[in-house]
């Protein structure tokens, strides 16, 4: 016969049994929930995420631009190139140069044409040297330490020609022809010129500026 002790242990057995077969089937049983997938940190990391539509065009639109202007460029230097009688390369550096140093294109190829007719080895009376015709003296204003030598290198020559114009352009609050004056006879001729009431004019502006149309 059985004692109360047995009996109780024997319930609290089949009790437990019962809750763990119970709560297994329902597990087994149980569809899996969003909490049963991995969380967005356990997740694989994309390797790229493929650009929307408005990212798409907005890149398009970029690069239309840039062949825009490489295009515009190309036919601004033939159409210089041809113009004037020079060479293409020539005619892409003064382009490019001018543009660099915040020139006008058009200006620039007005001033080498004035100034030394195209001629790399081109050397005035005064010494002044090159396509822009620069004096040493001037160029070593913007680029210490320059020797006469370098300054008959074709980039060096228009860039710091170019650079001396625009330095006088705003001295000048980009008065043209005033700017123009002082590039061929010099700031300190022109201003002692307009000192004494005297007209600085030359002639030297307005050869430059024959058939030049200024940009607005």
């Amino acid at each position: 016969m059985r004692t109360r002790t047995q009996e109780l242990t024997l319930r609290g057995g089949v009790i437990v049994f019962g809750a763990l077969f119970v709560s297994g089937v329902a597990g087994w049983a149980r569809r899996p929930t969003a909490d049963d997938r991995l969380s967005p940190s356990a997740a694989p990391a994309l390797v790229h995420e493929p650009p929307t539509l408005s990212q798409s065009l907005e890149a398009a639109r970029g690069e239309l631009a840039v062949a825009r202007l490489q295009l515009d460029r190309a036919n601004a230097i033939i159409e210089y190139s041809t113009r004037y009688g020079i060479a293409a390369d020539l005619s892409a550096a003064i382009y490019d140069l001018a543009l660099a140093e915040g020139v006008d294109p058009a200006l620039a190829f007005r001033l080498v044409k004035t100034e030394s007719n195209f001629s790399a080895g081109a050397t005035s009376k005064a010494g002044a040297i090159g396509y822009t015709q620069i004096l040493p003296s001037t160029a070593r204003l913007f680029e210490p330490g320059l020797t006469t030598k370098q300054l008959y290198g074709p980039r060096t020559n228009l860039r710091l020609g170019f650079r001396y114009l625009r330095d006088l352009l705003e001295r000048y609050d980009g008065e043209l022809s005033l700017a123009l004056l002082a590039y061929n006879r010099g700031p300190a001729k022109v201003e002692e010129l307009l000192d004494a009431g005297r007209d600085p004019q030359n002639g030297y502006a307005a050869t430059v500026m024959k058939g030049y149309r200024r940009k607005s």
